[in-house]
């Protein structure tokens, strides 16, 4: 164990039972990044931002029937990019995996998306066959951050327009503790600057005018005097997976948890101009105590936010 860590660092493909592929036009700047459990999943979700685009969400909800979701699905091309799921449902189908209704197996799909549609084409938008492609590019479970999937098109610090924000991408980091193992993987396309918790150096955001130097983004909201418009072209996607055993409503509390890694990493956050969502999906056995999952979910994710920004190009 590293000694400056009270966990060991893994690789998200060291949880069993979860498989990760990326989709991604490159020219468009927008991609998909679906999660898929084999063996079904128990999730939750934390919604904190005011704009989701959103599919499915509700078997996250504690109240609805406690059936496993087969994947989880992260995109861009705002509410467009939900076409994307269409994808992942077909390949799913295909492979048999759905809940059994006795006349077929509907294959539950959970999905977030995120807005790119002001970086690269507005025109292009993840679609049913890059959803599949995704589900394809599972079947290797050898997952990349930066610019791929849902981060392709990610960008953050956008209060003063596209002009002014950085690049940004896909973030993944996963930790053991003990018999506990956790993995976030996020899409970070936020309105703020994101920070280094670790240091609480701004590592990216808004630029200056002559982009020479990051400056801060509150400097600009907080010279917004009456309610207004401001731009809406933001949302950070992102999951959680453990081999934990959690109830619906656990893995809900565990995602709102692992929310406090936004709060740490990217100022501001959770606005009307945001859609910030976070799923957490149970796949394995390990008994442990909520409050520890919840603490190393927001470390992880702390992790993997700082992970899009710097493996962005």
């Amino acid at each position: 164990m590293d000694s400056t860590n009270l966990f060991d660092e893994i690789r998200i493909t060291d949880i069993d039972g979860v498989r990760v592929g990326n989709a991604q036009d490159a020219e468009a700047k927008t991609g998909v990044t679906v999660l898929i459990f084999d063996e079904g999943a128990k999730v939750g979700i934390d919604v904190s931002g005011g704009g989701p685009a959103a599919r499915e969400t509700h078997l996250a909800d504690p109240t609805t029937a406690d059936n496993p979701a087969n994947a989880i699905m992260l995109a861009g091309g705002s509410a467009f990019g939900l076409a994307a799921a269409d994808g992942v449902m077909r390949y799913l189908e295909e492979h048999g995996l759905g809940y059994d209704t006795g006349y077929a197996k509907v294959p539950l799909v959970l999905g977030s998306c995120l807005y790119d549609l002001a970086y690269g084409s507005a025109d292009v938008r993840p679609d049913a066959d890059m959803g599949y492609e995704a589900c394809v590019n599972a079947e290797a479970n050898a997952p990349r951050s930066g610019d791929y999937g849902a981060g392709c098109g990610a960008t953050v610090g956008k209060i003063c327009g596209m002009e002014r924000s950085s690049n940004s991408g896909l973030g993944i980091y996963a930790a053991q503790l003990g018999e506990l193992k956790m993995a976030a993987i996020v899409a970070v396309n936020a309105l703020g600057d994101v920070y280094d918790p670790a240091s609480g150096e701004r590592i990216a955001g808004l630029r200056s005018e002559d982009g020479s130097e990051l400056v801060d983004t509150r400097t600009e909201l907080y010279k917004i005097s009456k309610q207004t418009d401001m731009f809406t072209g933001n949302t950070t996607i992102g999951a959680i997976v453990t081999n934990g055993s959690f109830t619906k409503a656990e893995m809900s509390k565990l995602a709102s948890m692992a929310r406090n890694a936004y709060a740490r990493c990217i100022n501001p956050v959770g606005t009307l101009a945001d859609g910030d969502t976070i799923y957490a999906a149970s796949v394995g056995d390990v008994e442990v105590d909520v409050n520890v999952a919840g603490t190393l979910a927001a470390d992880v994710m702390a992790r993997a936010i700082v992970d899009a920004v710097k493996s962005a190009s």
